[in-house]
């Protein structure tokens, strides 16, 4: 008959077993397509039982090290003002490359139970509230609703697809005259830049948008913009 101190050492053992099971299918899920998932997983599950104390000890290592990373990485992102890009974070927390992505996605994961969610934009990482509270905070809050015109929307669309274009060019497109007012509030916005100049009589400015454009809108870079200018899509995040 096993003893009390065997017994603890077996459901301890088994403990151990299930958690490096979970951690290594969880890698491995991240890294190969779900069609191979059940073949893989009991391959794994057959050799994660025949492995070394060692290896054992070093995936459950591994595995708190991440976790801890990864509520490091929400302390951060929380008392940040600004976003934090990946060197950010690998300089602040001394880690790896590898360690970063999977402390980021244990955030991930643990933030699907919570009101935030892990963002990244063109600036970097930041914690923002789920687009299924939005509503509630425009209600509570309507102070916090920013209002854009559909002028403003229009010359900041054209902008930002046919960037760099000029304001004759936007005038074109558009088939009205750019008010003044609109770009200012693009520039004060920071939305918005001059850069370089059109070969062309005048040498008319070029605009382009900007970074903080791509953070307004929750992008983290051009290519995630709608395929084609859906004005309603064009939201600033709150």
């Amino acid at each position: 008959m096993a003893t009390t101190h065997e017994a603890a050492n077996n459901s301890s053992n088994q403990t151990s077993n299930e958690t490096i099971n979970e951690t290594v299918s969880h890698i491995a899920s991240k890294t190969i397509g779900s069609a191979d998932n059940e073949t893989l997983g009991a391959n794994i599950s057959e050799s994660t039982l025949t492995i070394s104390e060692d290896e054992r000890q070093a995936l459950l290592d591994s595995h708190a090290t991440a976790e801890a990373l990864s509520r490091y990485i929400e302390v951060l992102l929380h008392a940040s003002e600004t976003p934090l890009t990946d060197q950010d974070l690998k300089k602040h927390l001394s880690m790896s490359s590898d360690e970063l992505q999977m402390a980021l996605i244990i955030l991930q994961e643990r933030l699907s139970s919570s009101v935030l969610t892990l963002g990244k934009t063109a600036s970097g990482y930041r914690l923002q509230i789920k687009d299924s509270y939005s509503r509630l905070i425009q209600q509570i809050f309507p102070e916090r609703l920013e209002s854009l015109s559909q002028a403003l929307l229009e010359t900041l669309s054209v902008i930002a697809y046919k960037q760099p274009v000029t304001r004759a060019d936007i005038e074109q497109v558009r088939g009205v005259t750019v008010s003044s007012n609109i770009l200012r509030q693009l520039f004060d916005k920071g939305w918005i830049m001059e850069k370089g100049h059109k070969d062309t009589i005048g040498k008319p400015a070029l605009l382009h948008t900007t970074p903080a454009f791509l953070d307004a809108f929750g992008l983290s870079s051009l290519e995630e913009l709608p395929e084609l200018p859906d004005l309603e899509q064009l939201k600033p995040l709150g």
